[in-house]
């Protein structure tokens, strides 16, 4: 059967989608995950959501203030219920359409490449089998034994590189390795540079907060918070900032790898971010500010999440049973970082009650299972240690470890691409001062349209 794909309009807003394909796609996201009719399931609804009921099916959680101790809401989108169970598999896709619908890559010739740290190599181990092509990971050996095993099970091949999530250099190098000497049936699919990436979390991800916010009622949206991994995620900041002109966007880096804040360098815990250098596609003269979270406090967090112990914890502070259930099953390691991040936010800009932070847990508990296991032979949980948790990193969360986006900040966070994109993977000067222009990112932007038209024209 030929393999249908959905448009950037289809992923936002479901409800388009030929009723016989959705139809279709809705029973196979339990009864066959790997059917390729599952490409209809990267959007942000919930899982059992009827598409017709638009922004009453977002799948978020509002954060207790019980538990965030701040006066502003703090709202998570969801991403544990995409197909691979993150929201990494939309930009995976749309990297790999945009290159197939544009002819640089065929099925039957190409197999396809995509260097990760996680998450977006866990994406491009589904789509690409799921599209016909052969596919291929490559991520640091230093990763949870969980994300090697989803990989396997896709149907796509991995290679292991040197060191854990900080260590992207040894990555690029492998892939350049590849190209040499497979330059005729090798292709990149490059996360860190590829604009799809962006342009799924500007489009996709930026427009369903949009709509959130009138299921949220009268609030405004204040601020918008993410992790840099390959910083697309963040990219929904821009369509934020377009809609909403007085939005913040916050990025965020772990303390014991602050490459922005510091020209810093390190390993850390918080895997899917962090990755030492300053990606391609990462807006930064659009950030209003920079926070570093510590990755030990995201693990402590994860545990009290994630443990029984925890929950019960969670409910004498005054969260009730059910939401402590729904927090459970929706926060990995970055996912409890962007939430740090979005109390840090809170608290830096004195936000109010009537402010939204809008924040993303880009996956679930499942894929560190064998991290917080070490982590608990370490660090047992008791009830005292779950309360002290809460209260330590939740409800007294500093104010330390934060820049404002100035205009000499945005200038030096810029300026740091440098040395990765010129230097080491062929980009000029030219081509980087051009970032500086609005209009590069507007003009990269405009290309939805047309290509909505091409993904459409495939279905014949």
């Amino acid at each position: 059967m030929k393999t249908l794909f959905p448009t950037f309009e289809e992923m936002l807003h479901p409800q388009l989608v030929d009723p016989v394909i959705r139809a279709r796609a809705a029973h196979a996201r339990a009864e066959a995950p790997l059917d390729p009719i599952n490409l209809f399931n990267i959007n942000w609804l919930k899982p059992d959501a009827d598409p017709q009921d638009g922004k009453h099916a977002i799948n978020y959680l509002v954060m207790p203030r019980a538990l965030t101790n701040v006066d502003a809401e703090i709202v998570v989108l969801i991403a544990k219920d995409f197909p691979t169970g993150s929201h990494k598999v939309g930009p995976a896709y749309s990297v790999l359409i945009e290159k197939y619908v544009n002819g640089e890559i065929a099925p039957d010739k190409h197999t396809l490449v995509f260097p990760s740290t996680g998450n977006y190599g866990i994406g491009g181990s589904w789509v690409g089998p799921r599209a016909g092509f052969r596919s291929m990971v490559i991520l640091p050996e230093g990763m949870s034994r969980e994300r090697f095993e989803k990989i396997e099970s896709y149907g796509a091949s991995y290679i292991k590189t040197y060191g854990s999530e900080s260590n992207v250099k040894e990555i690029y190098d492998e892939c350049k390795r590849l190209m040499r000497e497979h330059p005729d049936t090798v292709r990149i699919m490059n996360q860190f540079s590829e604009m799809g990436n962006y342009r799924f979390h500007y489009y996709v991800t930026g427009n369903t907060i949009v709509e959130l916010k009138e299921a949220l009622g009268a609030h405004r949206i204040a601020a918008f918070c993410s992790a840099m991994g390959s910083a697309g995620t963040i990219a929904a900041g821009d369509r934020l900032k377009q809609v909403f002109p007085d939005c913040r966007v916050v990025g965020l880096e772990p303390i014991q790898c602050p490459t922005l804040y510091n020209n810093g360098y390190g390993s850390h815990e918080i895997q899917g971010i962090g990755d030492k250098h300053v990606t391609w596609i990462h807006h930064v003269t659009n950030m209003d500010a920079l926070a570093c979270i510590d990755d030990v406090e995201c693990l402590r967090v994860l545990q009290v999440f994630t443990h029984p112990i925890g929950g019960e914890a969670m409910m004498r502070c005054g969260v009730d049973g059910e939401t402590a259930r729904r927090i459970a099953g929706a926060f990995g390691i970055s996912g409890v970082c962007n939430l740090i991040g979005a109390i840090k936010t809170a608290k830096h800009f004195g936000l109010g009650k009537r402010d939204v932070i809008v924040t993303v847990a880009t996956d679930g508990p499942d894929r560190y299972r064998s991290v917080m296991q070490e982590w608990e032979a370490k660090h047992p949980l008791t009830l005292a240690a779950a309360e002290a948790c809460i209260g330590e990193v939740l409800h007294r969360q500093k104010t330390d470890w934060i820049k404002d986006g100035t205009p000499d900040n945005r200038r030096q966070w810029h300026n740091l691409k440098y040395y990765t994109w010129v230097e080491q993977q062929g980009k000029t000067v030219e081509e980087l001062n051009a970032q500086l222009d609005p209009e590069w990112w507007l003009a990269e932007q405009a290309k939805i349209p047309e290509l909505n038209r091409k993904i459409a024209a495939l279905r014949g």
